[in-house]
């Protein structure tokens, strides 16, 4: 038994943490009250123990929850004005309604005698908006494709506070079983993106145990989530105190009242970080196994693209606990370094130099590395070097054709996704889009002013490179169209999505 001394001076150091993350908790729960978006729990959202069977059933529910989001929340907020920018506003520059179809919700571009299905994962906070370029470019590349909204997402930031990875991992498998059984025997690709790249990783993993699973013959994979900061651990114990205290401010890590992004949540809650850190552990730990028992042989061949400067997830993690633990098997890896023409080095709080460290840590290099960088030290212009499978030494440079934009020093987590002339977030858009443009927003005035932050608006949101990731990813997919193989005429949307434009 310890002596007395010890066991009070332990009591002593439990009370005071207590009494501080109590006082903490209770510092956050300050504040205005929470807006109708962030308190509202949608009761038909799929979930990992739903009574659904199919994807057609998914969709169902999803039409069924939707129209809760009409009469729990839009019935209930007062009406735009002229210059309102909430989406949760009908009528409001950022409300989605305005976009058609509505972007939040699942998409299938169908084919009637596809070469290929592909399935598309967006990322956290995100909606299927995010990746329906590459998923247009499937399509007319002769692709059935199905854009899924994950669990949780393009409804309202509420639907985070309660979704598990297992609820958004049942809804994956529901959507390969449906492409399984639709495209008879084709193969079938998945492209994630973010939170999105994990669960793809994941299904994939899941497919080495279980043979029943539909097989994933390629994986693409954009700002791949595969690690994060290990500070979300401590998330899950933040909702859990404030949720026992009664404090509901406490479940939210960051709170807009302005959700001014048509297809995207400004606020954050805890439980998505919670959830980001279990899944990320999970696979990291899977892929660790895998490896030291020689059984990633069967993984399909990867494809990723990352930012080597990227504030949202580990930038390294992609290498550290995937790449260079895969055997050979046609994986290929693209970084995007910053604009060494910038000289932007000396006030980089995050240095390039760990991605390359990591690089060098594993013995035997098997996958293809590809870097995207200046053409020279002074130039602007853009290249591709490429260092093949195994190879340590020289590289081959491929021109792009494409130069870096003035006043930009890196890509972002968030800019892969999208092209210049994305009409919410390109930098060139191509003539005015339906609702809110935020791709050049940088407003000057004093700081603290504006409900937008200087932060959000300086992120870059669309990618310069995005013509050649695209162009990249179609080859890698093996999806690159002979000439008049694919005629617009045979193009069509299924009969979901034709409602929906209506």
């Amino acid at each position: 038994m310890l002596p007395a001394t010890v066991r009070l001076l332990l009591a002593s150091v439990a009370t005071s943490l207590l009494l501080l993350v109590t006082g903490y908790i209770v510092y956050l729960n300050r504040g205005p009250e929470l807006p109708i978006w962030l308190t509202t729990e949608l009761d038909e959202e799929f979930t990992e123990e739903a009574q659904v069977a199919s994807f057609t059933e998914y969709l169902a529910l999803e039409d069924r929850l939707f129209a809760q989001l009409d009469g729990e929340i839009y019935a209930k907020t007062a009406p735009a004005t002229e210059s309102s920018f909430n989406r949760y506003q009908r009528g409001s520059l950022a409300d989605p309604a305005r976009w058609s179809p509505n972007w939040n919700r699942s998409f299938l571009l169908e084919r009637d005698n596809p070469r290929a299905m592909v399935l598309l994962l967006h990322g956290l906070t995100d909606a299927p908006y995010s990746l329906r370029h590459l998923g247009q470019r499937f399509h007319e590349s002769g692709a059935t494709v199905l854009g899924l909204r994950i669990p949780g997402h393009g409804t309202a930031p509420s639907g985070l506070t309660t979704v598990s990875w297992q609820d958004m991992a049942a809804a994956v498998k529901l959507a390969m079983r449906h492409l399984a059984e639709t495209g008879e025997g084709r193969p079938i690709y998945i492209v994630g993106y973010s939170n999105g790249a994990a669960l793809g990783i994941h299904y994939a993993l899941s497919t080495l145990d279980n043979p029943e699973l539909p097989r994933v013959e390629k994986l693409v994979l954009l700002s791949p989530e595969i690690g994060i900061s290990p500070v979300a651990a401590l998330a899950v114990w933040q909702a859990r105190v404030g949720h026992f205290l009664g404090m509901d401010k406490v479940a939210w890590d960051s709170v807009h009242s302005l959700e001014y992004e048509p297809f995207k949540y400004g606020s954050f809650a805890i439980n998505a970080a919670a959830l980001s850190h279990e899944i990320t552990r999970e696979i990291k730990k899977r892929v660790r196994t895998l490896s030291e028992e020689r059984a990633l042989g069967d993984m399909p061949p990867i494809l990723s693209f990352s930012s080597v400067v990227d504030a949202t997830v580990e930038a390294t993690a992609v290498v550290e606990h995937l790449y260079n633990l895969l055997p050979e098997g046609g994986h290929q890896l693209v970084l995007f370094d910053i604009n060494r023409q910038a000289q932007i080095e000396p006030l980089l709080t995050w240095k390039p130099d760990r991605m390359l460290a990591a690089i060098q840590q594993a013995p035997h290099r098997n996958y293809t590395l590809t870097l995207v960088t200046n053409a020279g030290r002074g130039s602007s212009d853009v290249v591709a070097r490429h260092w093949p499978e195994g190879e340590q030494g020289g590289h081959l440079q491929e021109p792009l054709g494409l130069r870096w934009p003035k006043n930009i020093y890196s890509l972002s987590h968030v800019a892969l996704p999208f092209p210049p002339d994305d009409s919410i977030y390109g930098g060139r858009p191509e003539g005015k889009g339906p609702g809110i443009q935020l791709g050049g927003l940088a407003l000057r005035g004093e700081r603290g002013a504006l409900r937008i932050s200087a932060a959000a608006q300086l992120r870059l949101r669309w990618n310069p490179f995005y013509s050649w990731q695209e162009d990249h990813t179609v080859h890698f997919l093996n999806m690159t169209p002979s000439s008049g193989a694919f005629p617009s005429e045979n193009l069509h949307v299924s009969e979901r999505i034709r409602k929906h434009d209506q």
